[in-house]
């Protein structure tokens, strides 16, 4: 039963032992890879969420739906020869966020459908997110607004589970949600939730859940989300600062069973992810930060390339990724201001990572192989790789790493992964955890 992970690892931190687990928050099948590796390196499990924008009962802008990515993920892990029980799906961001523009009836029903789908396929951490309104909201929601949304979603997924004769889920609630994917406004400092405002929280989700006749459901509300003071923008990254956080960290002292989880914990510096973990905020989830270190591997390549290919025979990836971010905008436009160089900046190494969004495209990922297909055909020569990746050409120099492209971009994901697994203690804790089977 896949969510004990996430229980024990709660459990163990509840005790005063300061251990968490990060939540790899991306769909592309490189990154899933890299993360499996980084916990088979830990001797861990991994827990990897799909967010409602990237997978829903639709497909999303992956063009999956729950059960696609759930195969994606359990497929990656064979070929590691990764044990799928050490396998944790989430679904982050559940409910009306992705049918914002529609009225709340017709957006909380096609919730209802997101989470039976998630559910039914096997992802086992459900993030009930009711804090954005619909088309026909008051501006602002209240709490009670939220948890009562957020127990009609609770009881889909606990019927669900219950029809199928499945696991049920552990669940992640709050109503100060971060914007999936980082800030679109320019930020440069940020006020954590007030205490007070947390304690509401937690009392009007207590009281819907209760109301809605699921009071035994409250031991499996793994974690609460409020904003401990980090972000990032296109940009800039807030750290955080523990100081002013003291009467927060406090808030969960009476919940035995419940700890934080910091969104947009990427770029955060490693002493700040320690930081949050021994302050409570158990679960670290980060996404574009995974995808930003891919694209610097990628580009730092697609350089080596032009080194070494004949220009007939190159992928260009950075020329066609920019043809097809002009082409289809969508993705980015409403996001990146400013003139023509800022935006081309911005396009191409924004911290929000709107290139994301682009890596499924056909001649995208196209140009990808043919880089990789190229630089695995003409081998890359170590000076090369010193000289756009530095830390790659460490470690192979080491005898840590095989100089392929493929191994090359691996790691440098693995180098964003790798302050969470040291931030998490994963190595000490999940080692012991599967020696002594304690988290089965």
């Amino acid at each position: 039963m896949t969510s004990h992970w996430i229980r024990e690892t709660i459990a163990q931190h509840k005790t005063g032992d300061p251990v968490g687990v990060y939540s790899v928050c991306s769909a592309h099948p490189t990154v899933v890879t890299a993360a499996v590796m980084q916990a088979a390196a830990d001797n861990s499990f991994v827990l990897v969420e799909a967010t409602s924008n990237q997978v829903d009962q639709f497909g999303g802008y992956t063009g999956m739906r729950p059960a696609d990515f759930r195969d994606l993920v359990h497929d990656i892990a064979d070929e590691q020869g990764f044990d799928r029980d050490r396998v944790v799906l989430g679904g982050d961001h559940l409910g009306p966020n992705r049918w914002q523009d529609q009225p709340a009836a017709v957006a909380m029903t096609n919730a209802d459908a997101l989470i039976a789908a998630y559910v039914e396929a096997g992802y086992r951490k459900i993030h009930l997110d009711c804090s954005m309104r619909c088309a026909d909201d008051p501006e602002v929601l209240s709490d009670e607004v939220v948890a009562d949304r957020s127990a009609r979603l609770l009881r889909v997924a606990e019927q669900t589970a219950n029809r199928l004769g499945i696991e049920p889920p552990v669940y992640v609630i709050g109503t100060e949600v971060p914007v999936p994917g980082g800030a679109h406004e320019t930020l440069t400092r940020l006020t954590p939730t007030p205490a007070e405002h947390a304690r509401r929280t937690i009392e009007a989700h207590q009281a819907a859940f209760a109301a809605a006749g699921f009071e035994y459901v409250w031991p499996r509300i793994a974690a609460l989300v409020v904003q401990p003071g980090v972000e990032f923008d296109h940009v800039n990254v807030i750290d955080y600062e523990r100081t002013a956080t003291a009467q927060l960290r406090r808030v969960l002292d009476t919940e035995d069973h419940m700890v934080f989880e910091a969104h947009s914990t990427d770029y955060q510096k490693p002493d700040q992810l320690r930081e949050l973990v021994e302050d409570h905020w158990a679960i670290l989830k980060v996404g574009p930060g995974l995808t930003f270190a891919m694209r610097e591997a990628l580009f730092a390549l697609s350089h080596i390339e032009a080194e070494l290919v004949d220009p007939a025979s190159r992928a260009n990836l950075i020329d066609v990724v920019e043809r097809r971010m002009l082409a289809e905008p969508r993705y980015w436009h409403s996001y990146y201001e400013g003139d023509p160089v800022t935006q081309r900046t911005a396009r191409r190494y924004s911290y929000s990572d709107r290139l994301r969004y682009y890596w499924a495209d056909a001649e995208v990922d196209a140009a990808r192989r043919t880089l990789l297909a190229n630089l695995d055909r003409t081998g890359i020569p170590a000076p090369l790789i010193s000289q756009f990746l530095p830390t790659q050409y460490e470690r192979f120099r080491a005898g840590e790493l095989d100089p392929d492209p493929r191994s090359l971009v691996i790691d440098r994901i693995r180098d964003a992964l790798r302050p969470y697994a040291a931030a998490c203690r994963t190595t000490d804790h999940h080692a012991t955890a599967l020696t002594t089977g304690v988290a089965r």
